[in-house]
């Protein structure tokens, strides 16, 4: 695929998440689209991923949470099937299937497969081993009480700690890089669970 293909397709999915997705979505947003698709590319270069495979990577990462556009429950599979309308012109149905498959590694819990499927599934929770996790968390916790307003503090507190336990990184560099920072995270939150008891 050439690169100006995939800017042409970069800027149609941005602009459609721009535009059509509500202001309700402060953490699914195209902010977080652009962000997975950079951070997909930097973990498929740290595995050496190139040509063919590092285009589909990228397509995959753009399209990840293109179901929020219909949906926001099972927006995985809304998500694979904007791609597969989308993307017959430029990928053969294989291919098509591939980009499911690492949407589909994106769906919580994480079960990616293969190293493309990790390669995306981490770039989507990569923020959980930066020192960002808080800014993104609490876009998080403000997006999810839209939906469900009984969610208080000490709620996400408990739910950000049961869901940093049983995440697990796939890539190398998230397991080497990401994971220790994430584990500081954690540390900090059970304490402040400590406090809040």
């Amino acid at each position: 695929m050439r690169d100006t293909t995939f800017q042409e397709i970069y800027k149609k999915i941005i602009g459609r998440l721009e535009q059509e997705l509500p202001d309700s979505l402060t953490y699914h947003n195209a902010h977080h689209t652009e962000f997975v698709v950079d951070r997909a590319i930097m973990l498929a270069d740290e595995e050496n991923i190139n040509g063919r495979d590092l285009d589909l990577v990228k397509i995959a990462a753009l399209y990840h949470d293109t179901g929020f556009l219909i949906d926001h429950i099972d927006h995985e599979n809304l998500g694979c099937q904007i791609a597969s309308q989308d993307l017959p012109d430029h990928l053969n149905t294989d291919e098509v299937g591939k980009v499911c498959g690492m949407i589909a590694a994106t769906k919580i819990p994480q079960r990616p497969q293969t190293i493309l499927e990790m390669i995306v599934a981490d770039a989507d929770l990569f923020y959980l081993g930066t020192p960002n996790y808080k800014k993104f968390s609490h876009r998080l916790y403000l997006e999810i009480q839209h939906f469900n307003p009984s969610i208080n503090d000490e709620k996400w507190l408990e739910i950000q700690v049961n869901f940093l336990s049983g995440h697990k990184y796939h890539t190398t560099y998230g397991k080497k890089i990401l994971e220790p920072e994430k584990q500081k995270v954690l540390k900090s939150l059970e304490k402040e669970m400590i406090r809040k008891v």
